[in-house]
């Protein structure tokens, strides 16, 4: 059960503190990422390099949030019809079958827009598809402790 801002009297709001902290958690790692790969990326790629590096973050971080989108209707649904669908008699296959679309909206979000970014030519190849991947892959712990109620 997740705790701090939830709120047992109000289940939608809790449903919306949990993914603002999701959001906080995103955001706050994608930033940390970008500040580690800063030198390395400078150093290797130059400053093209850097503004691919950022663009290649950005993109994971935009495809974690999305794929955070679903959890969070199944779970303000489930809060506000506690019985689950007709005959199922609870709610909790919702948030799972919701996690899996995440997984799905969060890689198809990932590819539209790391495809988008590298056939436009305005950032460097490389820097922009290492670090998507690497964005990708981290923010992927966030996603999951958010699925599974944890963070």
């Amino acid at each position: 059960m997740a705790t701090g801002s939830s709120d047992p009297s109000n289940p939608t709001r809790a449903a919306g503190g949990e993914y603002l902290r999701f959001l906080v958690w995103a955001v706050g790692l994608a930033v940390v990422l970008a500040g580690i790969g800063y030198v390395p990326t400078r150093s290797l790629a130059g400053e093209r390099g850097v503004a691919a590096m950022l663009a290649g973050c950005a993109v994971g971080l935009f495809a974690s949030l999305l794929g955070g989108v679903p959890v969070y209707l199944a779970r303000a649904g489930a809060a506000g019809n506690p019985g689950g669908a007709a005959g199922t008699g609870s709610s909790g296959g919702r948030v799972e079958t919701a996690a899996l679309g995440g997984m799905a909206v969060r890689f198809a979000v990932a590819l539209g827009l790391g495809l988008a970014a590298v056939l436009t030519g305005w950032f460097a190849r490389g820097p922009l598809l290492v670090w998507a991947a690497v964005s990708y892959v981290v923010l992927l712990v966030i996603d999951t402790r958010y699925a599974l109620g944890r963070l």
